[in-house]
């Protein structure tokens, strides 16, 4: 890890002295090649394995500091790491070593009638800090996707994964020492203090852009206080809308994975819109195989007068990310009633459309205003690895720079090269 803050006069120097020798490194680590960023990642998953134990002992801390804290058992999970997660978190980093290298892509070339020549080439972004709770994961993934985008990565996670984050950022700087890559390419910030995050809000000139990776209230710190760039990943309300023309079991098994498989992650479904002409034949079915799973359902007057199971709706329960085993429910008239809820109360993260009408929906995935529509599959698949990216530092919710799933490709960003034979301009 980074030098203790102990060793510093304040929070404000310790994170200023980071940000600036992860600028050092930057520089040189944007002018490695391809082979040497994927072999730091190689090493760092080498490192991950090596450190199984390490880091099973250093979770078991965090996960007693954030018991006692009383954290919910999503969060629990979410930060809980095992033998399957800890060898996930280095097959990750394997996989975006397997990616094209991002960097020096020519985007676009063209010459221009007076003989000069230009093209657009991809070039990373310089200093990204993440801000990001309690996933142990994502210290690898986002310092991880950094590297291979030849970008210096400043991570701050959680208070309660502190442990874990500090034995896995540990293995990615060993990954880049046995490189000869600059270690300080990947620092964690070393304290729970919040006031760590304030810092890195305004360090103007240090720092690049940043990424925060979180709940709707710390997205909403970080996009109020920022005065450096941020790449914004809002909350995930996500929806499945099933319409007249679905496949009723594939309806049932894929609506059942999008809400129970991990009801903790941000592509969780958390609404659930049923077209009424397939409602009585559908939704007990879906309130069985839901309430059976410990689900809670919360619904419309209509949904609840067919199935006594579902509780009452409040108009803040369309808007809500629960994070949990509960989920909304609202009987729609038809696929242009669902897309109008959807980008009403949605957060424009993923959605998904259960129909064999593949015109209904083409209209569903143009009209819906989200980063990730899906037809005929679950929400869960709203995740870089299973887009093929390796890993993902967060699903952007914004429009600018990036949507979706941001991997490698999108931690870049690009500059033009000219080149000319002496041309002058009158």
């Amino acid at each position: 890890m980074s030098e203790k803050i102990e060793n510093f006069k304040d929070i404000a120097t310790c994170v200023r002295t980071i940000a600036a020798s992860a600028r050092t490194a930057t520089r040189e680590l944007a002018m490695a090649s391809s082979i040497a960023r994927n072999d730091a990642l190689v090493h760092a998953a080498d490192a991950i394995r090596a450190s199984n134990a390490a880091i099973k002992t250093a979770n078991v801390t965090d996960m007693t500091f954030a018991k006692k804290k009383g954290v919910d058992s999503a969060m629990l999970d979410r930060l809980m790491l095992d033998d399957t997660r800890i060898e996930a978190i280095a097959n990750g980093l394997e996989s975006v070593a397997e990616l094209p290298d991002p960097l020096g892509k020519v985007l676009g070339t063209w010459k221009r009638p007076n003989g000069l020549e230009i093209s657009r080439v991809s070039v990373p972004l310089g200093v990204i800090g993440i801000i990001y709770e309690s996933r142990p994961n994502v210290t690898a993934d986002a310092g991880g996707l950094c590297l291979k985008s030849g970008n210096a990565a400043i991570l701050r996670g959680g208070s309660e994964s502190l442990y874990s984050s500090e034995k896995i950022a540990m293995c990615l700087r060993q990954g880049l020492m046995a490189a000869g890559l600059p270690e300080n390419a990947v620092q964690l910030i070393p304290t729970r203090d919040r006031a760590a995050v304030g810092e890195m809000l305004k360090a103007v000139g240090l720092i690049d852009v940043i990424v925060p990776r979180g709940g709707q209230s710390l997205t909403e710190r970080v996009i109020t206080e920022s005065k450096v760039p941020t790449l914004a990943h809002l909350i995930g309300n996500c929806h499945v809308y099933i319409h007249t023309d679905a496949e009723i079991e594939m309806a049932l098994q894929v609506t059942v994975n999008a809400k129970l498989r991990r009801p903790g992650i941000c592509g969780a479904a958390e609404s659930l819109l049923i077209d009424r002409a397939v409602v009585k034949k559908i939704l007990p079915k879906l309130t069985d195989n839901l309430v059976n799973g410990g689900c809670i359902m919360r619904g419309d007057r209509e949904c609840r007068q067919i199935e006594p199971r579902i509780e009452y709706a409040s108009e803040q329960d369309w808007s809500t990310e629960y994070l949990d085993k509960i989920i909304s429910v609202k009987i729609v008239e038809g696929v242009d009633e669902a897309i109008n809820h959807i980008n009403q109360y949605g957060s424009s993260h993923t959605e998904a459309i259960l129909t064999n009408n593949n015109d209904v929906a083409n209209r569903f995935l143009n009209g819906v205003d989200s980063g990730i529509v899906i037809h005929n599959a679950s929400t869960q698949f709203a995740d870089g690895g299973e887009f093929g990216m390796g890993a993902e530092i967060g699903i952007s919710t914004g429009k600018l720079h990036a949507r979706g799933p941001v991997g490698a490709d999108q931690l870049t960003s690009y500059k033009y090269h000219v080149r000319g034979n002496g041309q002058t301009r009158a």
